[in-house]
């Protein structure tokens, strides 16, 4: 916090560096709240949830009939943070081409959008984030040696939740809260078990896995404090009116279906397709990390795009649907 404070007061560029879910855009909000950019745009994009054929356009915008299916035209994320501020998520998922169009606006500031004849100057701050190490993928190829410098000349390093347990307490109170006047609950707290509880969990999924967690947990209730098994994901006891249907639900349609999550064959004993296996394993993993979808790619080993794209083809349901629509 204190180094976005220094750097807030300034224009120059900053790298926030840290896993998915620790609070990176919300960093990114107070450095524009805290600088002389406070009340101009700010204009966030996840790098990883546009389509690869999108992401130009996006950024920088196209001339109407510039290319099939351009039927108005797009002034892009560079031209709407314009005296602002522009955060760019996960941009270690841009494309190599998109890099080299990236790291010209930010040396001559201004913009050439996909067709227009002459570029449009640009006063944007850049803020961006990622949960993967530059460094490695410059090393590898995948990533412009000349951007990272220029992105990286001011990295601040967002710890995981797991290295600031201090911190829950604030963070459970602050979201029991929100959570209380959006669903019209009135939730005192925790109970001090729950509080132990939590305080020695991980938190893989970081901040945002706390949110979903306590989300889930203002709806069980029944408006006394927040138990344990008001938290069945975390300690494995779910509250016991809510036990018998699901469990019977479950094995009616597994009695139905004959497949599990985890099963490789039908009910007959032949061999499921790879295909439903894979979106099975991809559906349990998405429900298992709560709809945090950089966790689940890293988990199964492939990248976000490609994940995005499983979930389109596979019709797959995802918890957290806003990365999503904005690709």
């Amino acid at each position: 916090m204190r180094l976005g404070q220094r750097a807030a007061a300034s224009t120059i560029p900053i790298l926030i560096l840290g896993e998915s879910g620790v609070g990176k855009e919300v960093l990114a909000r107070c450095i524009q709240g805290d600088s002389d950019r406070s009340g101009k745009p700010f204009v966030a994009v996840n790098c990883g949830a546009i389509p690869e054929n999108l992401v130009e356009s996006i950024l920088f915008g196209h001339e109407k009939g510039s290319f099939t299916g351009a039927v108005d035209k797009k002034l892009g994320k560079f031209v709407e943070a314009d005296q602002g501020t522009l955060f760019l998520d996960e941009v270690g998922e841009l494309p190599l081409d998109v890099q080299v169009k990236l790291l010209r606006v930010l040396q001559e500031g201004e913009v050439d959008a996909i067709g227009s004849r002459r570029p449009t100057k640009v006063d944007v701050r850049i803020i961006s984030a990622t949960n993967r190490d530059l460094a490695q993928l410059v090393k590898e190829g995948s990533f412009r040696e000349d951007l990272y410098y220029r992105l990286n000349v001011f990295p601040i390093e967002a710890p995981p939740l797991r290295e600031r347990k201090e911190d829950l307490p604030a963070l459970i109170d602050h979201f029991i809260n929100r959570f209380n006047a959006e669903e019209g609950k009135s939730i005192p707290g925790v109970e001090a078990d729950t509080m132990a509880m939590l305080e020695n969990y991980d938190w893989p999924g970081n901040v945002r896995q706390l949110e979903n967690s306590i989300f889930r947990a203002v709806v069980l209730s029944e408006g006394e404090a927040l138990r344990p098994d008001d938290f069945p994901q975390i300690s494995g006891v779910m509250p016991a009116d809510l036990v018998a249907e699901p469990v019977a639900q479950a094995e009616a349609e597994e009695a139905e279906d004959g497949e599990t999550p985890a099963s490789f064959t039908d009910a007959s004993g032949d061999l499921r397709t790879l295909e439903a296996v894979e979106r099975d394993l991809i559906q349990f993993a998405i429900d298992h990390y709560s709809g945090h979808m950089s966790e689940v790619a890293r988990r199964l080993g492939i990248g976000r795009s490609t994940l995005y794209r499983k979930v389109r083809e596979y019709d797959l349901k995802v918890r957290d649907e806003d990365e999503l629509k904005a690709s």
